[in-house]
């Protein structure tokens, strides 16, 4: 796949990274309907401003993922591409690493004036609808982008660690904009699930913006001492 990427041009790349990016997102999308459906929850019907900044955040991630291949096809970001133990060790990293950086670039948005005039877009939404992890202030796409690049320079990471961390990435934004909390309570007392970041938890980010700033897991809003349950 990535010799085939390399020999195409220009204009072929954005046109294939951007309906990469726009299938994921009805794929995040349709995962979410169907969540909610199975839950009898009613589906509030998504307004035409957040189609139209969905479909401008996808434009942006489909600009941040030619980026990446750019530094990769020019050697400034290195992959490793075996199948061995190195692939689960690299999610996890990945994993928490990415949820550090976010919690801390998200903390900073909510603590300057950059939330005023960036970050309250997206608060607009104190009930979200999963499209509405895609409506986000065009800024913020290009700094959660930013973050991203920055860890793939910065390390070496196995492809296929990428990937799956790539596709988490998505389940935990859909699990977080649902508007309701689908694992049963007894379930997200238990390890690992009390560690990580549910849907009740980003929700209730939502409703009071001065907790719950993680992503992936609470582990941060716990040190941090701003997580609520």
């Amino acid at each position: 796949m990535l010799r085939f990427l390399s020999a195409q041009s220009t204009f072929n790349l954005w046109v294939i990274f951007l309906t990469e990016n726009l299938l994921v997102t009805v794929l995040a999308l349709l995962f979410g309907w169907l969540i909610l459906k199975f839950n009898h929850k009613p589906i509030k019907p998504a307004s035409r401003k957040e189609v139209f900044i969905c479909i401008l955040t996808n434009v942006i991630n489909t600009a941040i993922t030619y980026a990446g291949f750019w530094l990769w096809t020019h050697g400034y970001i290195l992959l490793s591409y075996t199948t061995s133990w190195r692939i689960g060790f690299d999610f996890l990293v990945l994993f928490m690493l990415m949820d550090l950086a976010m919690f801390l670039f998200h903390y900073a948005i909510h603590r300057s004036i950059l939330y005023k005039t960036i970050h309250k877009f997206h608060h607009h939404y104190a009930d979200p609808i999963p499209i509405d992890l895609f409506v986000l202030h065009p800024l913020e796409t290009v700094g959660f982008g930013c973050l991203w690049l920055a860890l793939l320079l910065l390390f070496n990471f196995n492809i296929y660690a990428v990937f799956i961390y790539l596709v988490v990435n998505v389940f935990f934004g859909i699990m977080g904009h649902l508007g309701i909390e689908p694992v049963p309570a007894g379930i997200r007392r238990i390890a690992p699930f009390k560690y990580l970041g549910t849907s009740s938890f980003h929700h209730q980010h939502h409703l009071n913006i001065n907790h719950n700033f993680g992503f992936y897991t609470n582990i941060w809003d716990k040190i941090f001492r701003t997580y609520k349950g």
